[in-house]
């Protein structure tokens, strides 16, 4: 996957999170993935900034999306805030 340069750039920033990956697939990582791990352990501050340079639409539509799966892997008290924030943001 090829994302933006911001969203490259954010990444490497918060590598760290992401340290199960290997470092050549870092800026391949998912769109879904990358939201699920920001949220989950990246500061509000982090997780509003991706939020911005992914887009309010874009980051519903994917959060709604991880609903359907069988296995939630949000944190929930994390799932619930963000549906409200861009829920009503969006």
């Amino acid at each position: 996957m090829k994302h933006k340069p911001e969203i490259i750039t954010f990444i490497n920033e918060h590598r760290n999170l992401f340290w199960y990956t290997p470092e050549q697939k870092k800026e391949e990582i998912s769109e879904e993935l990358l939201l699920e791990t920001i949220l989950n352990y990246a500061t509000l501050k982090d997780s509003l900034v991706l939020i911005k340079l992914m887009g309010y639409g874009e980051t519903l539509r994917i959060l709604q999306n991880a609903k359907g799966r069988k296995k939630l892997n949000y944190y929930p008290e994390i799932y619930h805030f963000f549906s409200l924030y861009l829920n009503k943001n969006a």
